[in-house]
């Protein structure tokens, strides 16, 4: 049935499958559950989107794509596209980006605010965007934050208008009166903006407050045990669930980069040794982690539709070469009652106090100077430990 269907929504007209989009269909069809291909052809919005490839109404092309809708199938139809090789890789978070701008800044009613945020937005935000593109995956969180950022701009905008203020007019005391009731992420957002446009003569050189941080208040030592206690057992956590959380307790890994790790990034050294790597060198697995991990490889999930079938991520997720979504991730967490931030900071600070700033920098994937700064904090000795070799070279006087 799946066959029957998938073929005729790609008829190209002539009774016969587009002969670009055969790689795609063959990709549908082979997955292991067929009811769930079933199921998406179901879909009211899917066989449109199909249809229109298939018979040529739109170009099959990243931007053909990008003329139709809704956006949620869109994306998952272009995932499918670029995992059967179809269609060329592209960064699947900038064309989201670069669609959102679009209608974010179609949506912007005051002109003069308008000029500014358009120009802001394409010359500055899109740019760096498009820049980091070039080295590696936009990702999640660099798309929210660029979003973010133009919101908390327009946002301040019009706050200045409601003072009766324009951004060429702005006063120092202006500027003040917004960040002392401002919340630090939104303080955070805007500086970039002020920064473009005092340098691009938008707005007088004022002086930017400071912004004091507010790092997260970590879990005790005894709630991390706890925790790693629950992970051990796999008390109400899936596979995929435990193994995160060990990532986060053991080893102080961020969302965005525990979701971009591969199975070839889990190795064994000529010992037998399990090691993960996360940073350079590798770092250890000790047992019983290496037990839950090796459980874990065996039965990955998503991999048994389209989507997957050969992904290599170490989480995979349900859109087609992609990852399982860091939000998604968050909201797992957060429902198993695993404190994401206080449990990544107290497992750093832990490991930190076993070993010097600099291996553990390498090692986890650090800044050598955020890792010096918490070791500091939290109470590390290893800066004052003379240099040379501490062993006994002499043998020590016995009395007579």
């Amino acid at each position: 049935m799946l066959a029957e269907r998938l073929a005729a929504h790609l008829d190209d007209g002539t009774g016969r499958i587009r002969p670009e989009l055969v790689a795609f269909h063959d990709r549908v069809l082979v997955m292991a559950r067929p009811r769930v291909g079933i199921l998406w052809l179901s879909k009211p919005h899917v066989p449109p989107i199909l249809h229109a490839l298939a018979r040529g109404t739109v170009p099959l092309t990243h931007d053909g794509l990008s003329t139709l809708s809704p956006l949620r199938s869109i994306v998952h139809v272009r995932d499918l596209l670029i995992a059967s090789s179809v269609l060329p890789p592209l960064d699947r978070h900038l064309v989201l980006f670069e669609q959102w701008l679009t209608g974010w800044l179609g949506q912007l009613s005051d002109p003069d605010q308008a000029q500014i945020l358009k120009h802001y937005a394409r010359w500055h935000v899109l740019r760096q965007l498009r820049t980091a593109a070039e080295a590696g995956p936009v990702g999640h969180y660099r798309d929210q934050g660029a979003r973010h950022r133009l919101r908390t701009t327009e946002a301040f905008l019009d706050h200045l208008a409601r003072q009766g203020v324009d951004l060429a007019s702005c006063r120092q005391a202006d500027l003040d009166r917004w960040f002392a009731g401002a919340r630090n992420f939104r303080k955070q957002s805007l500086r970039p903006f002020l920064t473009w446009a005092i340098r691009a003569q938008q707005m007088p050189r004022l002086t930017l407050p400071p912004i004091r941080e507010q790092p997260p208040t970590p879990i005790s030592l005894s709630q991390r045990i706890d925790l790693l206690r629950r992970i051990q057992s796999g008390d109400g956590m899936d596979g995929a669930e435990r193994l995160i959380a060990m990532l986060i307790l053991l080893y102080a890994q961020p969302l965005n980069r525990i979701t971009r790790l591969t199975i070839d990034d889990v190795t064994r050294d000529e010992q037998g040794q399990m090691l993960i790597r996360l940073g350079d060198p590798p770092a250890p697995v000790p047992p019983p982690f290496d037990a839950i991990m090796d459980s874990y490889l065996t039965a990955r999930p998503n991999l048994t539709t389209a989507t997957n079938p050969d992904s290599t991520w170490l989480f995979p997720g349900r859109r087609a070469g992609q990852p399982l979504h860091p939000t998604s991730v968050r909201r797992r967490l957060t429902t198993l009652g695993i404190p994401n931030l206080p449990g990544r900071s107290r497992a750093l600070r832990e490991v930190l106090l076993h070993a010097p700033p600099a291996v553990v920098a390498g090692a986890l994937g650090y800044s050598a100077g955020k890792a010096e700064t918490i070791a500091a904090e939290a109470g590390a000795t290893w800066k004052h430990y003379a240099p040379g070799d501490h062993t006994r070279t002499r043998t020590p006087r016995t009395g007579h």
